[in-house]
């Protein structure tokens, strides 16, 4: 069985990617000290750790990455996450990201198409620290109706569109950072749901994300 240890090295580490997080621009200071809180190694392969706190994306299996440490924050910083928030993750992947939003005291509803993930997360003892998380199985283009409305949504993964399911399940005031473009790249939208009729969006930076894709696999 893995040995999850978090030594000082790895907290040093973590201070050092933290601190670059800074100078990048990340300037809210709850994101980055989740992000100090959250051992990032403990989501990726043993052969990689060692990697872990290098500002990198780094492959998790099945086509899928854990994203760079600075796309975690910056879309954590979009989302101006607040205690207590009802928060929606499409695309789980490792797990890192919704660890990073209930460390910092939101409720997380998050859901993985991928089977082969979805069951890995079952069998990762570190979740245990964060029962404000919950975990489902299915389409993320479909969400969560059941457990609507969100009071924010953040999707992992690069869409073509904005999914109208999703922004109906956003209350009235809620906002959505998603990535939007094709293969060649994202621009990261921020959506503002003003009333039932009426959205706002603000654009961002470019990004890179692995696609976004409905049905389970």
């Amino acid at each position: 069985m893995r040995n999850y240890e978090d030594s000082y090295r790895h907290k040093g580490l973590r201070k050092k990617l933290v601190d670059s997080l800074r100078r990048k621009g990340i300037t809210d200071e709850s994101v980055l000290e989740a992000m100090q809180a959250v051992p990032r190694h403990f989501f990726m392969d043993t052969a990689l750790e060692s990697f872990a706190y290098e500002d990198r994306a780094f492959p998790i299996g099945e086509g899928q990455t854990i994203s760079q440490p600075y796309t975690v924050a910056y879309q954590t910083q979009l989302l101006q996450v607040k205690p207590h928030d009802k928060i929606l993750e499409i695309g789980t992947g490792s797990g890192y990201q919704a660890c990073i939003l209930a460390e910092m005291g939101a409720h997380v509803y998050t859901i993985e198409r991928q089977r082969k993930l979805f069951e890995r997360l079952k069998t990762f003892p570190f979740l245990s620290r964060y029962p404000t998380i919950h975990f489902f199985y299915g389409d993320g283009y479909e969400g969560l109706p059941t457990f609507a409305p969100f009071d924010k949504i953040i999707v992992t993964a690069a869409a073509p569109y904005i999914p109208e399911k999703l922004m109906d399940q956003l209350k009235i005031g809620g906002m959505m950072v998603i990535p939007i473009g094709g293969r060649e790249g994202q621009r990261m939208y921020r959506i503002t749901k003003v009333d039932d009729q009426k959205f706002e969006q603000e654009m961002f930076d470019n990004f890179s994300f692995v696609p976004m894709v409905s049905g389970k696999k």
